[in-house]
């Protein structure tokens, strides 16, 4: 195995070894303040992040406001504080070793104001922005504004090419490096393109040699490319590791850090992280950003699955072979559908599945009244975490509104991830987790149930196992 020696990111010498930023409240500075103390890039996620009382206990971020426009403004003023809070803890943890950087999702709600209320609160303590989900245009020049280095998070060459010509051009000298995430393999959302197909995983050293082409072009060559998504041992990765081709290159650990002591996620969560088997971790589109989004098979993403599996088309007017009404609107409206779906229809039915939702594609879907509610429920409860959000249809636009209808098939992503960051079920929440996950139940390192401390898991990375 090479020495991993120490590359100059964001100004810094600093180990090529990065943690990757999991929001909500999951990269905390309790586990990022060590990664940077260990001589890497520690990242506090800014997306809803804890803040605490006097006593030091949790602030629950609980909603009173009355609108939905209220309660974004209640998301946003948690947001900034929590980011505060955090970067405050590593930036102590971390002794002025390594470096620091904040992430944030550009399509999360107030992202702008979040951001800049964290960077204005942590002068002098933050080092770094890493960002993705969209496309950040704005982030070059916020970064800017506050003297910090700003790290991109893209899936392909042509993004980051359409990031540079229209933004990232003016704003050269503070670019810290380009963050590759693997549409196929990393966790949490992911980048995935129309055109490309979400079973067939492409191999990552031709689109990341494409990258670094398109940064040679730009004179960027000197620039690190931070590779994210599927990395385990670095001894699978040693002909990436100082490539005269590829230029410099760093790497980026997502799901690894969940299973250290620092990390702050539940005992069970853990568990489930030490049992988990090839083709555990599910690569869906349920989530209500509308993005591809990797996540552990369990109850709750299950449930998803089989909510969408129950669904027809309708028509509202006699169509084609839409001829057959089907009277299961409570307010009468009048609905067609083929002669074999309104018999699929009431098999549902009779297995409890009364109630019919209409999503905003033309389509039924059949739940429990039970499940009806709770849908109901947490889109009336939507605060405007999103930026587009087709869940509950909220949009950071003078309306506030996506035009669209809800869409059922989805879910509320700020109320299940608030839940399993803080004790709630691992089995009936969403579980963001990269696809080589698998692996923790392989690798010897994590023999008998062990957890390592930061520090043991980057000396184990270090070795190349």
């Amino acid at each position: 195995m090479k020495a991993l020696n120490a590359v100059l990111m964001g100004g810094r010498e600093v180990l090529p070894l990065i943690e990757g930023g999991k929001g909500i409240a999951i990269s905390t500075g309790g586990s990022s303040g060590p990664w940077a103390a260990a001589g890497g890039i520690g990242t506090v996620s800014a997306v809803n992040a804890d803040s605490y009382d006097e006593l030091g206990a949790v602030i629950p971020q609980l909603y009173h406001a009355r609108t939905r426009r209220e309660r974004h403004e209640e998301l946003i003023r948690y947001g900034v504080a929590g980011g505060v809070a955090q970067v405050e803890r590593a930036h102590e943890i971390r002794a002025g070793l390594g470096s620091l950087n904040i992430n944030i999702l550009w399509e999360m709600g107030g992202a702008e104001r979040v951001l800049k209320g964290v960077l204005e609160k942590t002068r002098g303590l933050v080092h770094g922005v890493t960002c993705g989900a969209g496309m950040p245009y704005r982030l070059a020049e916020i970064a800017a504004e506050y003297g910090v280095h700003y790290y991109p998070i893209i899936s392909s060459a042509r993004a980051f090419r359409a990031l540079w010509k229209r933004a990232y051009r003016k704003f050269a000298e503070f670019l810290g490096a380009v963050v590759y995430e693997d549409p196929w393999r990393a966790g949490g959302h992911n980048g995935l393109s129309n055109s490309e197909d979400p079973e067939t995983p492409e191999d990552p050293y031709p689109r990341v040699l494409a990258l670094r082409q398109q940064m040679r072009e730009f004179g960027l060559g000197h620039i690190p490319i931070i590779m994210a998504g599927g990395v385990w041992f670095l001894r699978d990765w040693e002909h990436w590791i100082d490539s005269e081709e590829l230029g410099p290159i760093a790497f980026q650990f997502g799901t690894r850090p969940l299973l250290t002591r620092e990390s702050e996620i539940s005992d069970d969560w853990k568990q489930k992280l030490l049992t988990l088997k090839k083709g555990d971790v599910y690569l869906h589109r349920f989530s209500p950003t509308g993005f591809f989004s990797s996540a552990v098979r369990n109850d709750y993403l299950q449930e998803l699955v089989q909510r969408s599996e129950r669904q027809i088309p309708f028509s509202p007017d006699p169509v084609g072979e839409h001829q057959t009404l089907l009277n299961v609107s409570p307010r009468g409206k009048k609905m067609y559908v083929t002669e074999a779906d309104r018999a699929r229809a009431w098999k549902w039915i009779a297995r409890g599945f009364t109630e019919a939702m209409q999503t905003p594609d033309h389509t039924l879907i059949f739940v429990t009244p039970e499940k009806r509610d709770e849908i109901r429920k947490d889109q009336a409860d939507c605060m405007g975490c999103l930026s587009q959000c087709k869940f509950s249809n909220w949009a950071d636009n003078q309306k506030n509104s996506t035009g669209r209808k809800v869409d059922p098939r989805s879910f509320c992503i700020q109320k299940t991830l608030q839940d399993v960051a803080h004790g709630g079920s691992v089995e009936n929440n969403l579980v963001f987790a990269g696809h080589n996950a698998y692996k923790f139940a392989l690798d010897p390192f994590y023999s008998n149930g062990f957890v390592p401390t930061v520090r043991q898991l980057i000396d184990r990375i270090l070795t190349g196992d």
